[in-house]
């Protein structure tokens, strides 16, 4: 199931973590990862290896070469363009000793930077160099940056990441706390419109039941939500009327087939209880993603000895979905093809 699929955008951090002139290292897809911001307030994303003795290149520090900005490898010196991963200097070479240090490269991830968040562009060549497609949309508007950031790293794969998150039946059992869903409010006929969407699905936009009054409380009536999921693991979901609008917007990036980074970032506009509950709020989300990080840790011991999950209608047809679009991916990059969303258009009925 875990195979992890390439030539698309991840999640790499969010503006905040990229100091000027500061970087560090985080792994993508089983690649050691470089981000940084250089002197010129410039995010970047580079192979966190020099190609000289192999030194992680985070261990250095962003300094500029001839006016441009670059990265300095702590063993020798070398320095790597930041925005180009192109070498720069070897300060050990004299006159006499001709080498074409502009041959010399550091892989180049990259990177688009909006709202308040950092995505890096991850080929299925090494070598890319030309323009990445158009990072994906979320319709995020004029957000300038999330109001807050929670995350935590599953022991899971990405597959099982995606699928845990996405799961519409867990929530009376996992999430029950009398803050959030208490046994006490039983469970009621779920049912939803799925359609597709750009690499993914949405459930069309509808008035919410459940938390109905509570959205009431916040933002006043004519209140919808629309929940969305994008390849490779974007999921999002909006609140809004027209005065206030939530959005809560989850990403999935795989450090490695193992591991999962689980970031989960918030916006809200004209929503002055939201203000006012904010420090109330971030606990409670973080509380809220530990427990799917807990469940996820028992469904380990049981995976152990049974590597295989039984899937029914209708709770686990968005689990099947993923997959299909996983399967459709790689396909079209194999045919060198425009991808085709497979998914058609449905209700699907659950109790929750």
């Amino acid at each position: 199931m875990s195979e992890l699929l390439r030539d698309l955008w991840y999640f790499a951090a969010t503006s905040r973590e990229l100091k000027r002139g500061k970087m560090f290292r985080r792994e993508i897809l089983g690649e050691p990862v470089l981000l940084g911001r250089d002197e010129n307030g410039a995010a970047f994303a580079l192979r966190d290896i020099c190609p000289h003795r192999a030194v992680p290149l985070s261990a250095g520090r962003v300094c500029a070469t001839d006016g441009v900005q670059t990265v300095e490898c702590p063993y020798h010196g070398w320095r790597f363009g930041t925005q180009d991963g192109v070498c720069k200097q070897i300060p050990s070479l004299v006159d006499g000793q001709p080498y074409e240090v502009n041959r010399i490269r550091v892989r180049r991830f990259p990177v688009h930077e909006a709202n308040g968040v950092v995505l890096a562009f991850v080929s299925s060549d090494p070598r890319f160099a030309d323009e990445p497609p158009p990072p994906p949309d979320f319709d995020l508007g004029d957000f300038v940056e999330p109001k807050f950031v929670i995350h935590r790293i599953f022991a899971a794969s990405m597959d099982n990441a995606v699928v845990g998150l996405m799961d519409p039946a867990h929530v009376p059992y996992v999430h029950n706390q009398w803050w959030w869903r208490p046994p006490s409010a039983g469970k009621k006929l779920k049912q939803k419109r799925f359609v597709p969407r750009e690499r993914g699905w949405a459930i069309e936009r509808h008035a919410p039941s459940g938390n109905s009054l509570a959205y009431r409380m916040l933002f006043g009536g004519n209140v919808t939500t629309e929940i969305s999921f994008m390849l490779p693991g974007f999921r999002w979901e909006v609140v809004e009327n027209e005065k206030s609008r939530l959005f809560t917007l989850t990403f999935l990036t795989p450090e490695n087939e193992n591991s999962t980074r689980i970031t989960q970032v918030t916006y809200w506009k004209n929503a002055p209880l939201l203000d006012v509950m904010k420090p109330i709020l971030i606990p409670a989300g973080r509380e809220f993603l530990d427990q799917d990080g807990r469940m996820v840790d028992l469904q380990n011991t049981g995976l152990e000895y049974k590597p295989t999950m039984l899937w029914i209608e209708d709770i686990d047809v968005q689990a099947k979905w993923y997959l299909k679009l996983k399967r459709e991916w790689t396909k079209s990059r194999e045919e060198q093809r425009d991808f085709m969303n497979p998914i058609e258009p449905t209700t699907l009925r659950w109790m929750s």
